[in-house]
């Protein structure tokens, strides 16, 4: 690996990432090794999905996709998708790394007949380690999935209105009719 050099691929399978390392500096939800366990457990879901940036055989960025928890308003809808998780080693934030993954991921047409959702809670979100206020990092994260097409979605659940800066983000593919874009907007908005 040279400078900053990174390759993006996914979905990895479960077999391929336990040939990775893990930077330690991955470490945002749980402890890098147990990450690692974590990601390895997404690959095998149905239908889990993990992409990584790599230097060399070092993770040093991933995002990862599952269907929503059960128990959730959003496990209803046969299409959505929840992003569950993107992580930048701190040191390779600043590189484009979570941009490239993101780019890379959405290019594919897989995804057009979906309705990706990302849950941003205030509550998770690294301001102390950002030099940001609460306001700055969710104008930046508008700014980060809005690359990929994400819209922040009015929604009246819980965890969401438990903070103001906290977001519902969604991007629905251009192949999800308009009975099932209906659909989500009801369970948004808990008329469903």
């Amino acid at each position: 690996m040279k400078g900053w050099e990174f390759t993006v691929e996914g979905p990895v399978s479960a077999e391929d990432l336990l040939k990775l390392k893990m930077n330690q500096g991955l470490n945002n939800f749980r402890p890098y090794e147990k990450q690692h366990k974590a990601l390895v457990t997404i690959s095998r879901l149905d239908p889990g999905r993990v992409y990584v940036a790599r230097g060399g055989d070092e993770i040093v960025g991933y995002i990862t996709f599952h269907k929503p928890d059960e128990f959730s308003r959003w496990h209803r809808h046969p299409l959505v998708l929840e992003l569950g998780g993107v992580e930048v080693a701190a040191h390779w934030r600043r590189h484009k790394v979570g941009s490239a993954l993101l780019k890379y991921i959405f290019s594919d047409s897989y995804w057009e007949d979906l309705i990706v959702i990302s849950t941003e809670y205030a509550r998770h979100w690294d301001v102390a380690g950002s030099g940001m206020d609460v306001w700055g990092y969710r104008g930046m994260l508008d700014r980060f999935f809005g690359q990929a097409g994400f819209m922040p979605i009015f929604t009246t659940d819980p965890d969401i209105m438990d903070h103001p800066a906290s977001v519902l983000m969604a991007r629905v593919g251009y192949r999800v009719d308009l009975d099932q874009m209906m659909r989500f907007d009801d369970l948004a908005s808990g008329r469903m």
